[in-house]
């Protein structure tokens, strides 16, 4: 049952949908294709801790002020960004919401989490209310980038900053040993298509930059960084990240993928399990180099 605002009361919200092995959200059915699951769970621990790899231990790469007081991460999935943003800020409020409830844990008194639709309107936030909006890793999840831009500047104060991590689906090589006909490859064309067919674009990491600007943010910055999927980089860092990056795949890619390629593509769970087999071969295959880019776009509402 949903109350007027299209929010679900918290007897429904911790009901799931299970379907090939996995769980999902129930709430919004449908809406979000990645499942919220243990499995789920430690990949979104590996994801995380790449991230502040690449972003050199700092969660966000916004000049914001010493003491922000109101945060808001959209899309929290574990609520693991927001739980450590609330140690690192004390005296702040942070609200984490995603269409899965966060299972309690330690976190500290100034969190809060929410099951909600963050494509809806954000009617339960005052305009002018937050110092900070976050957004991680919701490709192919939203099909009107340009409203939740649009929400994130009404809801943030003047001054006030949204950030947005993403990673591109399209794996490359800085020297050409991944062929375009190849399984790495092939996985990328599915994603843009795939996108295609739902109307929720899997390349926002290239396009968030100049729909944040067009939104009224202001002072954009673009920083862009590189995943390797394995350790064949002779640079120490991306040696290490490339290491995570492949714990990353083979954790996470059959829940990328299980959704969308049994609903949208019509597979059976079958061929999508016969498809992970090689796309778990390609990503042992020493001969090829492959990256994928990830890029943080951080703005401010003008004053």
């Amino acid at each position: 049952m949903a109350d007027d605002s299209g929010r679900t009361l918290a007897t429904t919200t911790t009901m799931f949908r299970h379907e090939n092995g996995r769980t999902y959200h129930a709430f919004r059915d449908g809406e979000y294709w990645q499942p919220n699951d243990a499995q789920q769970n430690n990949h979104e621990a590996i994801l995380h801790h790449m991230c502040l790899l690449t972003l050199q231990d700092r969660l966000y790469l916004s000049p914001l002020p010493a003491s922000p007081r109101h945060i808001l991460d959209v899309g929290t999935g574990t609520g693991i960004w927001a739980t450590d943003m609330a140690d690192l800020f004390p005296s702040a409020h942070v609200i984490g919401t995603d269409l899965s409830p966060v299972a309690p844990g330690m976190q500290p008194d100034n969190v809060t989490f929410e099951v909600d639709d963050a494509t809806a309107e954000w009617v339960q936030y005052p305009p002018d209310h937050f110092d900070f909006v976050h957004v991680r890793g919701l490709f192919g999840s939203i099909a009107d980038w340009p409203h939740l831009y649009q929400q994130a500047y009404v809801h943030l104060r003047p001054g006030g900053y949204i950030e947005q991590l993403e990673w591109s689906v399209h794996n490359r090589s800085p020297d050409s040993t991944l062929s375009p006909s190849s399984v790495l490859a092939k996985w990328s064309q599915i994603a843009v298509q795939i996108g295609t067919l739902t109307g929720k674009t899997f390349e926002i990491a290239e396009n968030m930059a100049g729909l944040i600007r067009e939104a009224g943010f202001v002072d954009v910055v673009e920083k862009r960084y590189r995943w390797p999927i394995g350790p064949w980089s002779s640079d120490p860092r991306l040696k290490e990240l490339g290491r995570w990056n492949l714990l990353n795949w083979e954790e996470g890619m059959e829940g990328w993928i299980l959704a969308n390629y049994t609903r949208v593509l019509g597979q059976s769970y079958q061929e999508v399990q016969n498809w992970l087999k090689e796309v778990r071969a390609a990503l042992r295959n020493r001969r090829q180099h492959v990256y994928h880019e990830v890029r943080v776009v951080y703005a401010r509402k003008p004053d």
